[in-house]
């Protein structure tokens, strides 16, 4: 008898299936203005709980039982769209949201998204960073910055004052993946780090994942940061520039054919060359001298059919900088930048099935000539990749939205080559050829809605890398002579690693209000930066994984609460971690540049790190903000470097706290405020100092045994945006900023100071504190048509 009633369960259960008829909603979010897709929008449909969000082409694909349903599109910044549906056919349907002028006035915000976004999701760890949030913040020298802004985040520690650079959880400035528009940028920083190479103005979306990285992307340890480029207004043509005190933009967008093709030309330029230049002599030493860096976006979108759309963008960015002295017959030019272009064809299968294939090119290269009297060298590194992927999202029911692609990427690494020569003697690298690689990955990932309570996001993602000729392989004795070699012929494997990285993250909702969540990632990354500095310079070297260096990996555990208040005006949220990372890369004690294989050079150990984040930010009302407190411990253990015992790393920061806020006063004022207070730095110091033959030596301490001062400076400013008594085809506004407000003296480096002289006794060495920056104002006219 049982089992007639489990027939007939099943049966019932089959029928009801067939009765109940699926169909499918599917089209793009747009801007109904500037027809921009938004990434991230949401559409609920009330009564039911289900939800979809827009894919980063602005797509969505909701599958659903026939019938009449109300839904609600929503994205912040703009106004929430009401509308009903009566599904009795599979619909494809364009939705344009339009922007809210008092939303965009009073809700300065750290996220495009819906407000519960936070408690709702599976994904931890990420951030939504909205373009007009950091443009709205105090600016370093007028310049907004979108990395400096992400550095106000908890989790995230800048590299140093003023440096755009920044460290996520404990790893290094090599394990943050940047991505501009599908390109990896290698090196984010122009003036040595000061300013990111990221212009605001071509700027649509930024995306930091810190902690549970989806499979779809890797090589990697630490974060992701996602850039998307604006793709031009395709129904007016429209102009925005900014002119500051070191640096002007220009950036133009408009239509090619209105509603079908667009496009977007973003440049900036400094003119700190310009400014300085009266100011030298050409009877001065150092006349000839000077810096300035430029970048310049573009970008352009064509709908070829309802079905297809084609994406071209590129970046390219230099950084100039010459000193010469002439008074030591002196004189060098260092040069460095990226190039990147892309193209990217969106594919519609069916109404289920979206497509993105991309094609990738990427070249990063530093190069410095230097030359005093008779005697010149030249020292250039760089890296250059093709990069081809087809990534797919397959929204298989309103519970699953799956996600899988496949990724290769060419490498080819330019050693750290040394040339010179002094009159007819020349100087050359022991290895100066080339490095090639190429790196495989194909993952699937399933955002998976168990229940109302219960969601998963579970990623599996596999990689394989292999170094490949044309290499040569040196055998050295104890005096590093060659003894023998090995020689590979192009495109023969020389050392392949590989492996599994699976990633997962669950979230189980307590109320509407509240939810928990966990997730556990394995990474590996493949290729590495080697530095003998606190932050990313133009200097360090990356290098593949080959016979000798080990890829990295790493294990990341992460926890966390996540709460909201008063009707979602309040986001707060506690996270815990704990990461693992082997075979990490230092220069062995005592290394100074030769024309030897860096690699030869390079010393292996382990790193761990963990904390705790919390997070308090207010979302709504006149006053927005947000306040981000990190306790952080990051270790490093190398046999060969500190006597093999444990060290901090050069990245701990015990304490790290940001207070950002935002007032708007009227339709007219805008005041913001930032206080940033870190741990000292950890450094390596002389304890002792003696004499040896008469000369003065000294006796290191542990590495990173001490600190620096601790680190803190309150920055300001004050946007004005005039209202004309008469209609004008064109707004302005000025803003007015202090950067470290209240001139706090922060330790940039330390130094040793020699006063008196040995010889009577009177001989004193004492530490001097070198602080770059004080109180700077700043002042911008930004200007758009």
């Amino acid at each position: 008898m049982r089992k007639w009633y489990l027939l007939i369960f099943i049966l019932h259960w089959t029928l009801v299936g067939v009765t109940q008829e699926k169909l499918t909603l599917n089209g793009y979010i747009k801007d109904g203005l500037s027809g921009e897709t938004l990434i991230g929008a949401n559409i609920l449909v009330k009564g039911t709980g289900k939800t979809v969000t827009s894919n980063n082409f602005g797509f969505f694909s909701i599958t659903l039982n026939k019938g009449k349903y109300q839904l609600s599109c929503s994205y912040i910044g703009y106004q929430t769209k009401e509308f009903d549906l009566d599904l009795n056919i599979n619909t494809e349907q364009l939705i344009q949201l339009l922007p809210n002028a008092a939303t965009i006035l009073q809700d300065v915000t750290v996220s495009a998204r819906r407000r519960d976004n936070n408690v709702k999701t599976a994904q931890m760890g990420k951030i939504e960073l909205s373009v007009n949030t950091a443009k709205a913040l105090p600016a370093f020298l007028g310049e907004v910055d979108i990395l400096k802004t992400l550095q106000l985040m908890p989790g995230v520690r800048n590299a140093g004052e003023g440096n755009a650079g920044f460290y996520v959880r404990g790893g290094g400035p090599d394990q943050n993946l940047i991505l501009l528009d599908d390109a990896v940028v290698y090196n984010t920083g122009h003036l040595f780090g000061f300013f990111s190479v990221f212009n605001s103005d071509a700027i649509k979306n930024v995306s930091l994942i810190k902690g549970g990285m989806p499979a779809q992307y890797g090589g990697r340890l630490s974060s992701v940061v996602d850039i998307a480029m604006k793709e031009g207004n395709n129904n007016k043509t429209q102009i925005d520039a900014g002119i500051g005190l070191i640096a002007s933009r220009f950036s133009i967008q408009g239509p090619i054919k209105s509603k079908k093709s667009s496009f977007i030309v973003s440049a900036r330029r400094t003119y700190i060359d310009a400014i300085t230049k009266p100011l030298i002599s050409k009877s001065s030493d150092f006349y000839g001298s000077g810096y300035y860096f430029y970048d310049l976006n573009a970008k352009m979108n064509f709908q070829i059919s309802e079905k297809d759309h084609l994406y071209i963008s590129g970046y390219f960015g230099r950084d100039k900088f010459n000193f010469n002295n002439a008074a030591r017959s002196f004189k060098t030019l260092i040069d460095w930048g990226n190039a990147t272009s892309t193209v990217r064809w969106n594919h519609v299968f069916n109404k289920k099935l979206f497509s993105n294939t991309t094609l990738v090119y990427n070249d990063y290269h530093f190069n410095l000539n230097g030359s005093q009297n008779d005697f010149n060298i030249n020292l250039s590194s760089g890296i250059r990749d093709l990069t081809a992927k087809t990534d797919f999202d397959y929204y298989a029911s309103p519970e699953h939205k799956l996600k899988f692609g496949v990724q290769f990427t060419h490498h080819t690494f330019l050693p750290n080559i040394v040339s010179g020569n002094q009159d007819s003697v020349v100087f050359t690298p022991n290895n100066a050829s080339k490095k090639f690689a190429r790196e495989w990955a194909v993952y699937l990932q399933d955002d998976w809605e168990i229940n109302t309570k219960l969601k998963l996001n579970l990623g599996l993602r596999y990689s394989l890398f292999q170094q490949t000729g044309k290499y040569t392989n040196y055998s050295r004795d104890n005096n590093g002579n060659k003894l023998d070699s090995t020689v590979y012929g192009a495109g023969q494997i020389v050392q392949q690693y590989g492996g599994l990285e699976p990633r997962a993250t669950l979230r189980y909702t307590l109320n509407e209000t509240s939810s928990v969540k966990a997730g556990i990632t394995r990474n590996l990354q493949y290729i590495h930066l080697v530095t003998n500095a606190g932050s990313s310079l133009p200097t360090d070297l990356w290098v593949p994984s080959t016979l000798r260096v080990k890829p990295q990996l790493s294990w990341q555990y992460a926890a966390g609460y996540f709460k909201n208040f008063n009707n979602g005006m309040f986001e707060t949220s506690v996270e815990v971690y704990y990461k693992t990372m082997e075979n990490q890369i230092e220069y062995r004690e005592g290394y100074t540049p030769s024309l030897k294989d860096p690699e030869e050079e390079f010393v292996f150990g382990r790193g761990w790190s963990y904390g705790a984040e919390f997070f308090i930010n207010k979302v709504k009302g006149r006053l927005t903000g947000w306040i981000g407190y990190t306790l952080g411990w990051t270790w490093r253990k190398f046999p060969d470097l500190n006597q093999g015992q444990q060290y901090p790393s050069r990245y701990d920061r015990r304490h790290d706290l940001s207070v950002v806020a935002n007032y708007t006063i009227n339709d007219k004022w805008k005041i913001a405020g930032v206080f940033v207070y870190g741990t000292g730095n950890a450094i390596s110091v002389p304890e002792r100092f003696y004499f040896i033959g008469g000369v003065l030596s000294q006796q290191y301490s542990g590495i990173n045994a001490y600190r620096m001062r601790a680190y803190h400076r309150m920055d300001i400013a004050a946007t004005y945006t005039p209202k004309p008594k008469k209609e004008r085809k064109y707004t302005t506004n000025w803003v007015f900023s202090l950067y470290n407000a209240y001139s706090r003296a922060n330790p940039y480096f330390l130094y040793f100071d020699q006063e008196g002289s040995a010889s009577n006794g009177t001989l004193n060495v004492s530490a001097k504190q070198v602080s770059l920056f004080p109180v700077l104002p700043s002042v911008t006219w930004n200007v758009k048509l």
